[in-house]
């Protein structure tokens, strides 16, 4: 049986202000726990604290910069045992292969994998401390589902949340002995600001508020994966077990029909 949520849990959120991350801290607050919420824009963070002033605080930062992750550090202190980590900041840059630009690689990695990254660097230690007293210790990454499929004009994206992916997966095998559970979220398409500006169909489009429900749901269930909704995903993952020859035909003519 899983102890994750049980009680009252200190809890820290990154990409806290909008999207997938605003509708888990206001889902977390709900549920009478502990929030520590980053994000790069103060006033979101503030008007979220609103919610629950007495049992959250704000640090806000940029996850991709040491400096501003050293002073998140000093606030993770401050608060007493870290119970849970969710690193969901993110970025999705489409490319334009017509006008190909390795920036566009570089910035979805630097933001989705480098930031995660060091984010691990500040919170891994406190929940080391954490489960050295014996108490529940969760990192919580948030990747998405794309990584199992070849996406036209997602070779940024994809590849960074597919290395992302990886990534928790290997922390998940190096950090078993020390029972800190690693948690990967793999969501399909979520209504946010990101998805906003998509110009092509996004197939079993959910609600932010959806998404934060089946994220809760997922965390307090003990499950290590959670991956919505269940029609896209599993038809991502059949997709990605076709001989390789096939998926490449597919992908191919769902990015004819994109452009």
């Amino acid at each position: 049986m899983s102890q994750r949520l049980e009680s009252a849990t200190n809890i820290w959120i990154t990409g806290a202000g909008t999207g997938i991350g605003e509708a888990v801290t206001r889902a977390l607050a709900r549920g009478g726990h502990r929030l520590i919420l980053t994000g790069r824009r103060s006033k979101p963070l503030e008007a979220l604290c609103e919610l629950a002033p007495e049992r959250m605080v704000t640090a806000p930062g940029d996850t991709t910069s040491k400096k501003d992750l050293e002073q998140i550090a000093s606030v993770l202190e401050n608060q007493g045992d870290l119970h849970m980590a969710i690193l969901n900041a993110g970025t999705c840059q489409y490319l334009d292969v017509t006008e190909y630009d390795s920036h566009v690689i570089e910035q979805n990695i630097h933001t989705n994998v480098i930031g995660t990254a060091r984010c691990v660097d500040i919170a891994l230690p406190a929940l080391r401390r954490t489960r050295a007293k014996g108490l529940p210790a969760t990192l919580v990454i948030v990747s998405s589902s794309a990584w199992w499929f070849p996406f036209g004009r997602a070779e940024g994206y994809g590849a960074s949340k597919a290395a992302l992916t990886y990534f928790a997966h290997s922390l998940r095998a190096d950090l078993a002995p020390e029972g800190i559970d690693v948690v990967v979220v793999s969501p399909g398409f979520v209504k946010t600001p990101l998805t906003d500006r998509n110009d092509f169909p996004m197939p079993f489009l959910v609600s932010a508020e959806d998404a934060a429900e089946r994220i809760v749901s997922g965390l307090a269930k003990g499950k290590n994966d959670i991956d919505f909704p269940k029609r896209f995903t599993w038809t991502l993952k059949l997709l990605s077990n076709l001989p390789q020859g096939l998926i490449d035909r597919i992908a191919a003519n769902m990015a004819r029909k994109g452009t």
